[in-house]
């Protein structure tokens, strides 16, 4: 009997990988271009992390985690998302005093116990950044315009950036007592998990889902006129810098993020095309963050791409094909065969993708494997290319992508190379 994935892990099939390959090549791109270096962090941390970073009463925290204890029955959790553990290494390994500035940027497998659904895994994957070191409002929009930059190199198409600011701790507590006064007046209609929110975290119930709670906040009060004056001006220089980078925006004045240790700046993207699961980004400023884990008072803002609803919206390229090798060698005899090892080798070395044909099947039989692999060349060697010292070389056709600097000619020339090297030259 089959043992099967776990609901809501999934397979990333070679055609699939592709795409996910090359979004992770224009992030790096992207990244490199805003000087971010890369940082890798463990899938697992203590739960005590995330508790204290993301937030005791959020839904991750509460509902959604992968725990389990070691042999000292302490707490440990797949990380839920990156930026806790990333804060936490930039505390411990002492880059928070060595470089306070650190432009980091992070990829990786995030662990989620939800209901499974279109564009929601329990296993999904992430491309992250934190920059941290400053208040400055021009790096809030240069990490929003590097996020747009990776979504729009990577053919994201339908793409909207919505921002919004949650303010400080001054500005929120106004806030949430607003909020406590105007949901108490519908408590009977509220789900349990709002009615609990409403006592814990009433921000929280800005981000309901259910259908009988979305009504009753649009009516909600909105943060943006219970800013002081500092956030509110940091706001107005964000506003003022991404149209200064170029960049298209909408004001939100609901988004508040689902995570606990956002601050002023908060974004999303969203696209058009994929139904209700259609965010595709998102981040916020956290600048109390670091000092709240146990590091000093430093600053930080970042973002979470989430790969897979990105990768079912790229558009399609010829790189994503499903081509495993550009040459492809067909042997006829054991002679053949140790002038095509030769040959492969040399192949490679040139840095192309090569297939050598085994388990002596007919030449019928292995041209249609080349056909399969998406080779642009094939190979056909036996006893009379052997004996003539040449081969021909079969282009399969233009629409296959050819290897890189390596020509038809330059293919006789290393079989002649290969058998001189095999011997088979005598």
């Amino acid at each position: 009997m089959l043992v099967k994935a776990i609901t809501g892990f999934q397979d990333i099939l070679p055609d699939r990988a592709a795409r996910f390959a090359r979004l992770e090549k224009t992030a790096r791109d992207v990244f490199a271009r805003y000087a971010y270096r890369e940082i890798r962090v463990p899938e697992m941390e203590y739960t005590e992390l995330f508790a204290r970073g993301i937030g005791q009463t959020t839904d991750i925290v509460e509902k959604e985690m992968f725990t389990l204890q070691d042999s000292k029955g302490r707490a440990m959790s797949l990380r839920p998302e990156g930026t806790a553990g990333v804060v936490r290494a930039f505390i411990e390994n002492g880059l928070a005093t060595q470089d306070p500035q650190a432009r980091l940027f992070y990829m990786g497998a995030m662990f989620r116990h939800e209901k499974p659904q279109k564009g929601r895994f329990r296993q999904f994957h992430q491309i992250g950044a934190e920059a941290f070191g400053s208040e400055d409002a021009l790096l809030d929009a240069e990490v929003i315009a590097m996020l747009m930059d990776i979504l729009r190199e990577a053919d994201v198409p339908g793409l909207r950036l919505e921002i919004n600011s949650i303010g400080d701790d001054d500005s929120r507590g106004r806030f949430r007592k607003a909020l406590v006064e105007y949901f108490e007046k519908h408590r009977d209609r509220l789900c349990k998990d709002c009615l609990r929110r409403l006592d814990t975290n009433p921000m929280r119930l800005l981000d309901c889902k259910v259908e009988s709670c979305i009504g009753i906040v649009r009516s909600a009060p909105t943060i943006l006129p219970f800013l002081n004056d500092d956030c509110a001006a940091h706001f107005d220089s964000v506003q003022n810098y991404l149209r200064a980078f170029g960049v298209e925006f909408f004001v939100n004045e609901r988004i508040v993020r689902g995570l606990d240790y956002y601050t002023r700046t908060a974004f999303e993207v969203t696209t058009d095309r994929l139904g209700a699961q259609n965010a595709v980004a998102g981040g916020g400023r956290y600048d109390g963050l670091v000092e709240s884990l146990g590091g000093p008072k430093v600053p930080g803002i970042g973002f979470a791409i989430g790969m897979e609803r990105v990768v079912e919206l790229m558009a399609e390229r010829d790189e994503d094909a499903a081509q495993t090798a550009s040459i492809m060698l067909v042997p006829m005899d054991e002679n053949a065969r140790r002038v095509c090892v030769r040959l492969a080798a040399a192949i490679r070395a040139r840095g192309a993708s090569c297939l050598v044909g085994v388990d002596g099947r007919s030449v019928k039989a292995q041209m249609k494997k080349a056909d399969r692999a998406g080779a642009r060349f094939a190979l056909v060697i036996g006893e009379k290319e052997l004996e003539e010292k040449r081969v021909d070389v079969k282009d399969m056709g233009e629409n296959r992508l050819a290897p890189d600097g390596i020509t038809p000619e330059d293919l006789a020339e290393m079989f002649a190379g290969a058998m001189a090297e095999s011997g088979s030259a005598s």
